[in-house]
């Protein structure tokens, strides 16, 4: 019989999303349908799935390489304040993604503070650390998921959510992991905690060299990228265990020090496969079996207790659409705030940690899990019949221009208005009343590091030095890179090679005129039609570096849109190579392309997702 459940649960984690693509089911999270045909099939339907060894060793796996997957979902660049910019929201508000992120996430606590009290004090609930624990969870595989199929991961709004959904996972594990320890009777080993962190730390630096030289030697049949994941699991999950914190914290750490090793797209599909492609659908579908919804309904107060866990959830998450609401477009506030009511995908483990330690009955369990469930189903569904994206509303490269001239006056109208935002300082009070008019242009006292640093100027991603002075220029521009502006680019009117050689070895970029006029003239004689693609009002020539992998591994000629853009150069790996319809395009390959303006667009976005 066990084998036969076995074989079930694995036919069911096949079929279910076949299912759910062939009916188009697109708003409930496969996760959510996954626990719902558990409980069809478990103990509260038809009983057709028993629960035995091997089941619940592939379920504790499940949820371990859940945990470990999610570690790897936080990106660490986001709480940096050079890659967390600020953007300015489709309400026309200025949005400070980690800023507005916390003070949501605060009010979130202090609300399920409030609503873990109130359950206390009817009688429902009276472990009140648990519910605390319970209603500050968000569920950031489903938040990240969900924002990807939206396309506004890259947006205020996005990373606003993505933040928040960050510390609602994170935060809640590590209150976990201390409550765990409290009620398991061992408050003097919390210490000990320490040392997980201190493994961690060590594995990261000890296997950042090797990970690189693992790369270079890595083949299909030793695969040892995989190895190493599998062996930072195992090993922080036993220590966590040892050390008297939870295997989940333990593998969660493990998925950051993964993330921080900074593996390969190739790498990360590959442990993405094996946990969304086996475990993890075992361990959804194993928690649907194991749910016993008739005793749940057999049970007055416990039945009381379901319709007040979905609506605690949603208060738990109102202080998140009233944060959002002061910066955001009021409709997607709204949205937002719904889909940060998600849990699921923490909760399970939590009610799995407070079953072992009997912090929680099997019927309260039960009721938090078909609470979350409900709220998994509605939730998304309200994101995506609510939310409305405008194009404003898109975070843009910030580029940094000094000089208000003939020269860059152009430039400032001809940059594509929805890729970049620019800002213009002149020192030169005679430019500024010659050009503010035409264009957004501020004017500043001084153009020493100072001035520049407290007006921002530094605070960009493209910096432009493009005055009338070329030694000017060369300071701004050596200033702008220790500043840690990626991309700098210095005008030089008459550049000598000493000069050009010290902006190289900086990676500063260098405009010449003389060099730009001489090539445009050589490629009008030699080849004109490359001139009228480089002069053409209505198409574009653009460059993107391909990092969307559902566009990866995949011959040119198989894209949907390939009729509509022409590639003429593809960049890897430092060399230039020729397209060709069979070209297999791999990850960070730089594409250079033309097409019309609003396709080309929207090509670009499409293979520049994450």
């Amino acid at each position: 019989m066990e084998e036969l459940s076995l074989f079930m649960v694995v036919l069911l984690a096949l079929v279910i999303p076949i299912f759910m693509a062939r009916f188009k089911v697109t708003n409930v999270p496969t996760a959510v349908a996954e626990i719902i045909v558990g409980i069809i099939m478990g103990t509260s339907g038809f009983s057709l799935i028993k629960i035995g060894h091997d089941l619940t060793f592939l379920s504790n796996l499940g949820v371990v390489i859940l945990m470990f997957l999610s570690g790897m979902e936080i990106d660490f660049e986001l709480l940096s304040k050079k890659n967390n910019p600020k953007g300015r929201s489709q309400s026309g508000k200025v949005v400070d993604p980690l800023h507005t992120a916390t003070i949501a996430f605060i009010g979130v606590a202090v609300m399920s503070l409030v609503l873990a009290y109130f359950l206390k004090l009817i009688g429902l609930f009276s472990a009140v650390p648990l519910a605390l624990i319970i209603f500050m969870t968000i569920a950031l595989g489903v938040v990240i998921a969900t924002l990807k199929e939206k396309d506004i991961l890259g947006r205020p709004i996005g990373q606003t959510i993505l933040l928040t959904a960050v510390m609602g996972e994170v935060i809640p594990l590590l209150c976990l992991t201390l409550y765990a320890s409290l009620n398991e009777g061992n408050p003097s080993q919390l210490w000990l905690i320490i040392l997980l962190f201190a493994a961690a730390i060590f594995l990261l630096k000890r296997f950042r060299q090797p990970y690189i030289w693992f790369q270079k030697i890595n083949k299909a049949t030793t695969q040892l990228d995989i190895r190493l994941a599998f062996f930072l699991i195992f090993a922080l999950a036993t220590l966590a265990e040892r050390v008297g914190a939870e295997n989940i914290l333990g593998a969660f750490l493990a998925g950051m020090v993964m993330k921080l090793l900074e593996p390969s797209e190739a790498t990360k599909d590959k442990l993405t496969s094996i946990g969304y492609g086996f475990f993890i659908p075992i361990f959804f579908l194993v928690t649907g079996v194991k749910l016993n919804i008739r005793t749940l309904f057999a049970q007055p107060k416990a039945l009381m207790l379901l319709p007040v866990l979905v609506i605690c959830f949603f208060i738990a998450k109102l202080p998140v659409l009233l944060t959002y609401m002061r910066k955001f477009d009021k409709r997607n506030a709204f949205a937002g705030g719904f889909l940060t009511a998600t849990t699921i995908t923490i909760v399970l483990p939590t009610l799995q940690v407070a079953r072992k330690i009997n912090a929680i009955t099997a019927t309260q369990s039960d009721a938090f899990i078909l609470a979350a469930v409900i709220v998994c189903i509605i939730s998304p569904v309200i994101f995506n019949s609510s939310f409305k994206l405008r194009p404003e509303d898109r975070i843009k490269e910030r580029v940094i221009m000094i000089g208000a001239n003939t020269f860059t006056l152009p430039i400032i109208h001809d940059l594509h208005d929805n890729w970049y935002s620019v800002r213009v300082f002149t020192n030169s009070q005679e430019n500024y009343d010659t050009y503010h008019s035409k264009a957004d242009i501020e004017l500043i006292k001084d153009l020493d590091q100072a001035t520049l640093e407290a007006e921002g100027a530094f605070d960009g991603d493209i910096f432009v030095a493009a005055s009338h002075d070329d030694q000017l220029n060369y300071q701004l521009g050596i200033m702008a890179k220790k500043a840690g502006i990626d991309r700098v680019i210095v005008r030089l009117s008459q550049p000598n090679a000493q000069t050009v050689k010290e902006l190289d070895q900086e990676g500063i970029s260098v405009f010449n005129f003389t060099n730009v006029r001489s090539s445009l003239m050589r490629a009008l004689i030699e080849s004109p039609a490359v001139y009228q693609i480089l002069t053409d009002t209505k198409n574009v020539l653009y460059s993107v570096v391909v990092t969307n992998t559902s566009y990866t591994g995949r011959h040119l000629m198989d894209w949907e849109f390939i009729d509509q853009m022409t590639v003429s150069r593809i960049r890897r790996d430092g060399e230039w190579i020729s397209p060709h319809g069979t070209t297999v395009i791999e990850p960070g390959d730089e594409l250079v392309f033309s097409g019309e303006f609003e396709t080309a667009d929207k090509i670009r976005r499409i293979l520049g997702k994450q």
